[in-house]
């Protein structure tokens, strides 16, 4: 996610050693080596894999969603998990994929660097994007199924410099390219940017837990989740608790810190507390798109998938906040805004 406040640790005594950066470790001279030395030598990267229906059964529970469409069997501790071509629902393609290190082949902040720039730009966050859904001649769907065997195709598409104009920070924002296609051809395309900012100094005290040891533990409150519609206008109100964001950082393989370590989110990144996915929030407000059509089941496709989705971090999001997605739709669109306490805005979108 694109959160572009200073954190705590970037003081305004730091700042000025933090941004100053000597010639060939600006944020243009590296993304123009990362460009053109990296990738454009390396070229499309691609791997193919079947849809597991045991990922599908997990994320849907995982989601807090008994079923996974309207009428369908309860996977809540079921053994029979979702039967070969049963259709994926829109954004939980985000799940399959994942990718494949070492813990020691990872960054200092969890995340895999697989498109990383060189240092010092090497913390990520996840700041946006779109999703197609393409049809085909006939205004046919093609959606990814439980048992396919899918390919994706993962091109890097561009790299480019920015700087934020309130505090002069250097920053790189890489686009990638997600293609996933089946025997039916080209079923979904995510394009999706993430900003790379300077590495932060990490504190000893990082690694230590700041629970303290007389704290009485008490059991985990399942996160909430209340819809309203007023004329075109459906409102959502969710609470992701710790273990909803420690169940989808496993499933999509995300070491990332700052959804986990409190330690590292609090006095390195400089958050109040772990942060909901950016993926995580994508898949909500879709969620809540599907479950406002007037035909929400697995047989009327064309109207469960829409043909894109296209969306922007603006804020973090923080595990046991309620938070709101108020999606208005005029038209055939769908505009979305997440709403954090004190109605700052986390996220945007526009669904057609």
């Amino acid at each position: 996610m694109l959160f572009l406040r200073p954190t705590l640790r970037t003081t305004h005594l730091h700042r000025k050693r933090l941004f100053s950066t000597p010639p060939d470790k600006t944020a243009s001279s590296i993304a123009s080596s990362f460009l053109d030395k990296r990738f454009k030598s390396l070229g499309p990267q691609t791997r193919t894999q079947n849809l597991d229906a045991n990922q599908l059964q997990l994320l849907t529970l995982t989601l807090n969603r008994p079923s996974l469409y309207p009428n369908t069997s309860s996977l809540s501790n079921n053994t029979t998990p979702p039967p070969a071509g049963t259709p994926l629902p829109p954004g939980y393609h985000l799940v399959y994929f994942t990718p494949a290190f070492l813990e020691n082949e990872l960054g200092a902040d969890g995340t895999d660097v697989s498109y990383n720039p060189t240092s010092p730009f090497t913390r990520r966050m996840w700041a946006g994007g779109e999703v197609q859904w393409p049809r085909g001649t006939k205004g046919r769907v093609n959606p990814l199924r439980v048992g396919q065997e899918v390919t994706e195709t993962t091109r890097v598409l561009s790299v480019e410099p920015k700087v934020v104009k309130k505090t002069g920070e250097e920053m790189i924002v890489v686009g990638v390219e997600k293609e996933f296609r089946n025997e039916e051809g080209v079923a979904v395309l995510d394009r999706r940017n993430w900003v790379f900012r300077k590495a932060l100094p990490i504190p000893s005290t990082a690694s230590s837990s700041t629970t303290p040891s007389s704290q009485q533990w008490t059991p985990p409150q399942p996160a909430s989740c209340i819809t309203t519609t007023s004329g075109n206008t459906h409102t959502r109100t969710l609470r992701q608790t710790p273990v909803t964001l420690f169940r989808f950082s496993a499933l999509t393989f995300n070491p990332h810190k700052i959804h986990y370590s409190v330690p590292w989110a609090r006095d390195v990144e400089g958050h109040k507390d772990i942060v909901v996915h950016g993926p995580l929030n994508l898949i909500s407000i879709l969620d809540l798109w599907r479950d406002t059509r007037s035909q929400n089941t697995e047989a009327d496709l064309e109207a469960l998938v829409p043909e894109s989705i296209k969306y922007r971090a603006t804020s973090p999001l923080y595990a046991e906040d309620e938070y709101r997605i108020v999606l208005e739709e005029s038209n055939g669109v769908g505009n979305v805004q997440i709403l954090a306490p004190g109605d700052v805005v986390g996220m945007k979108a526009e669904i057609s």
